[in-house]
């Protein structure tokens, strides 16, 4: 990691669609087309890290911040989770990343009822935070430094949680990799939370989100899901066009950052996703020219 890069995720790509190769090169086309240059490192099933190189490569794009996802709860074998980390550590190593982020996902309780902390239970959080440790030591190990990422629909979904997680297991095992949406969503000021932990920050999801579904606008009676509410567009929003106060978010971040601005809209809230990445992209030449230079 050489400073601070202007970096997408071809999330909104493949999420309905899956990853192909065909899917990934339509997003690398654009994204090379828009002007990014470095994309999320997300190596395909049966492809190498130097196939994965000099694919990406062809389009002009260098691999930019990663993530490795869980459900990190009882779900999951423990054995062959920890094998699973080792071989995203090896690869991540060998694209030449020095730094991945680390979340817990897709709990069912919370995919159902988003962001307000679903089905609590005590035992499954502190056995998450053992297993995210064990992860964490695992990626230590192969030269990886571990950022928690928060995510709605995870073990640490909550203010609470998230902060459980970071201070259970301390700075010399996990760093923080932040998503403002996220963060947002489950009512968290993505600045407050980044200047608490500023010190560990290595690198952040710029994500914004429209104000529709925030802050107990959304009637607990709707009984929409995750997964529906993202469908309507009027959740993740182009960065800039919602709430997310960005000023705020990056006068937060450590002097001398040297981590990756990941532009992520899951969904985009316009029809062409060339369109929102290319609104982001322009927004993200002056909003994040404070950290970029």
């Amino acid at each position: 990691m050489s400073g601070p890069r202007i970096a997408a995720n071809p999330i909104p790509y493949w999420a309905k669609a899956g990853k192909s190769r065909e899917v990934f090169e339509q997003a690398f086309r654009d994204f090379s087309d828009i002007g990014y240059t470095a994309v999320k490192a997300d190596i395909p099933e049966g492809m190498s890290a130097a196939e994965y190189l000099e694919w990406i490569g062809g389009y002009g794009l260098a691999p930019a911040l990663s993530l490795y996802s869980s459900a990190f709860d009882e779900t999951v074998d423990a054995t062959q989770e920890l094998e699973s980390v080792k071989r995203f550590a090896d690869d991540q190593a060998s694209l030449g990343m020095d730094r991945t982020m680390v979340s817990s996902m897709a709990v069912p309780a919370r995919l159902a009822r988003p962001a307000v902390g679903a089905d609590f239970d005590e035992g499954r959080l502190s056995r998450a935070i053992e297993r995210v440790g064990q992860a964490c030591a695992a990626l230590q190990s192969a030269g990886i430094r571990p950022l928690h990422h928060s995510h709605i629909g995870g073990v640490f979904e909550t203010e609470s949680e998230i902060v459980r997680l970071l201070d259970d297991l301390g700075p010399d095992v996990i760093g923080v990799g932040p998503d403002t949406g996220h963060l947002r969503w489950a009512g968290i000021d993505p600045a407050t939370f980044i200047a608490r932990y500023a010190g560990r920050i290595g690198g952040i999801h710029i994500k914004d989100c429209f104000p529709d579904f925030l802050d107990g606008r959304l009637d607990p009676a709707d009984g929409r899901s995750y997964h529906e509410l993202t469908g309507t567009k009027r959740l993740w929003a182009e960065p800039g066009l919602g709430v997310v106060d960005f000023d705020a978010v990056l006068a937060a971040l450590p002097v001398g950052y040297d981590g990756d601005l990941m532009i992520e809209i899951d969904e985009p809230s316009v029809d062409s996703k060339y369109e929102s990445h290319r609104m982001a992209f322009e927004w993200a030449q002056h909003g994040l020219a404070p950290v970029t230079g």
